[in-house]
């Protein structure tokens, strides 16, 4: 299912409101590391491409936001765990191509919100195996 824009910004707009907590973005970000171990195993794995730790927790927030997208759409109902298997699936030569052809506009979401390119495609294939798990 095609994600549309209004969902994708409605769920934008509601994080950065609660950016106001100072508590918010570690509960995101821990939750997304326990529901989704091996995606967030396989984000630390790109800690010299990315430049360190801080950007590993900044590609798994906004992993996290990616994730509450597809839940909305899903009328609340939560993604399954991706296990390595559904990641190997979701790997492709160009996944920020890929994905702005399936769900534009998650991949507006990443250009626009993450400067770092390895960061943009770490997303974008967790983006695809999110969509394939949904």
């Amino acid at each position: 299912m095609k994600l549309d824009d209004k969902l994708v910004t409605e769920v934008v707009a509601e994080a950065s409101r609660k950016m106001n907590d100072p508590d918010y973005s570690a509960i995101l970000v821990g939750g997304f590391v326990q529901s989704q171990t091996p995606a967030a195993q396989y984000v630390s794995a790109h800690e010299r491409e990315l430049g360190g730790a801080e950007h590993i927790v900044g590609v798994i927030f906004h992993a996290a936001i990616l994730a509450q997208c597809f839940q909305r759409a899903r009328n609340g109902r939560v993604i399954r765990s991706m296990s390595y298997e559904d990641l190997d699936i979701a790997a492709c030569d160009d996944p920020l191509g890929l994905l702005s052809r399936r769900q534009p506009s998650l991949s507006d979401f990443i250009v626009s919100n993450v400067e770092n390119d390895e960061a943009k495609k770490l997303l974008a294939h967790l983006a695809l195996a999110m969509d394939a798990v949904s």
